[in-house]
């Protein structure tokens, strides 16, 4: 069982813009901006593209023609990030970014959403080949293979997960098996240039192999257990599954690698960190992921920040419908590191609004489960909130490609403005799933199970 992941076409990668192009309707076109002139309070913003009634195949003709409009305005967008990269990656927590969404930290959270779609493409996932959930392509065409030709990052290291867990009647083909979950780049010097400083960047993809999705559904709170410097202390609780996939290691070295994930991240992210500032350049650290790999990300954070292996650079998460990770000592210690947290969030994606259904920040924030709040799940950081459904696939509410191309396409809508929620969407799809032949897989791709 594979998630719905991102729409992939050979696409040129080309630097934020600060002209979107819209294909709604005039009428619809003037509503919205009407909509657009009432604030949103900073953190929760709804940009609601046209994809209830766009077909795939035309929204992947759309996201063509506004990659060339891109092209064409690139001129005028050089300079624009590097004047306000900072801000970019979360300084003052998006204060004035997100309401009205800036141009800038739009096109940049739509292009590091396209270097995690990479992870999809490139995978290997034909069951015969000898690259078998291993990357098909070698680092150094990687990404232009993988269709984000021009991206201005250099790969420099492939990172494995590996997690100890089996799946019923497939012991041995499953549990502590690794594969191939994403991957560490460094931008160019061109890049580099017009960033305004050199980027570190970690790309992960969501769930595939069946080892993941067992992990996934441990979503007991356990002690981060990841050697901290004076702060979090067992009171620090995340998830057991993804923290599982995060540190276990693969003893049968599958493809020559026995070292955990998060020993491959430590390790060349200290590396290429340490050569960056030894050339006394500004450095951020950013880390991408979709699903179960915006989880991996912030763990991630979280473990470069209380080790300072960022050494007081900006460490930003930039998660695509990522679930919730650790509990409320967690956000705090968190904040506390100063690790920055941007979650773009479709309203009607159930994965968002996973573990912690029923107790989370919200519903223990007051009353009788307020008692509560500090052993349930808790969001870290702010929320770029997108409200997008395609009622003929209802499980592109969690497709990656249907994020990047409501962050390249949409326009921004009043809070109040979506209709029905992730509870009136789950009834609709039994409804329609249940009639057809793929009913469980569908289910599983669109209900929240990561």
């Amino acid at each position: 069982m594979q998630p719905r992941r991102c729409m992939h076409h050979p696409m040129a990668f080309t630097p934020t813009t600060l002209e979107l192009p819209s294909t709604m309707p005039p009428a619809a076109a003037a509503a919205a901006a009407t909509r657009h002139r009432h604030a949103r309070p900073a953190g929760h913003l709804r940009c609601a593209a046209d994809a209830v009634s766009t077909a795939p195949a035309e929204r992947t003709a759309a996201r063509v023609i506004a990659t060339s409009s891109r092209t064409a305005s690139a001129s005028a967008a050089s300079g624009s990030v590097a004047r306000v990269w900072r801000k970019v990656q979360g300084s003052g927590d998006w204060d004035g970014m997100l309401s009205p969404l800036h141009p800038v930290l739009r096109g940049e959270v739509a292009r590091y959403g396209e270097l995690v779609g990479a992870c999809y493409a490139a995978l290997e996932e034909d069951p015969s080949s000898p690259r078998y959930m291993n990357c098909k392509y070698g680092k150094l065409r990687m990404l232009e293979d993988a269709g984000v030709a021009g991206a201005g990052y250099e790969v420099t290291q492939y990172i494995y997960s590996s997690p100890d867990a089996a799946v019923p009647g497939m012991e041995a083909s499953t549990s502590g098996r690794a594969s191939w979950v994403g991957y560490v780049a460094v931008s160019t010097d061109e890049t580099t240039r017009r960033l305004g400083r050199r980027d570190v960047l970690v790309s992960f993809r969501g769930t595939v192999t069946p080892a993941e999705w067992m992990a996934n559904l441990r979503s007991s709170l356990v002690p981060a257990s990841l050697a901290a410097r004076g702060g979090g202390g067992g009171d620090v609780k995340v998830e057991s599954g993804f923290l599982n996939v995060y540190t276990s290691a693969d003893e049968t070295r599958r493809f020559g690698c026995a070292d955990s994930c998060r020993d491959q991240l430590l390790r060349e992210v200290s590396r290429l960190f340490a050569a960056s500032r030894s050339g006394g350049e500004d450095v951020s650290v950013t880390l991408a992921g979709h699903s179960m790999g915006g989880a991996l990300a912030l763990l991630l954070a979280y473990d470069l920040a209380e080790l300072g292996v960022a050494g007081g650079a900006p460490v930003t998460v930039f998660s695509y419908g990522g679930p919730r990770v650790g509990n409320a000592a967690f956000k705090a210690r968190c904040d506390e590191l100063g690790v920055k947290v941007l979650r773009v969030a479709n309203a009607r994606d159930p994965v968002t609004k996973l573990p912690g259904v029923f107790l989370n920040e919200a519903t223990t924030r007051s009353g009788p489960l307020a008692a509560m709040r500090g052993a349930c799940y808790v969001h870290v950081g702010e929320e770029l909130a997108l409200d997008f459904v395609n009622l003929g696939d209802l499980a592109s509410v969690h497709d990656l490609g249907s994020y990047v191309a409501s962050l390249r396409e949409g326009v921004v809508t009043d809070a109040e403005a979506a209709t029905g929620g992730v509870l009136a969407m789950a009834m609709e799809l039994v409804g329609r799933q249940w009639q057809s032949k793929d009913a469980a897989r569908g289910m599983m791709q669109s209900t929240g199970l990561i």
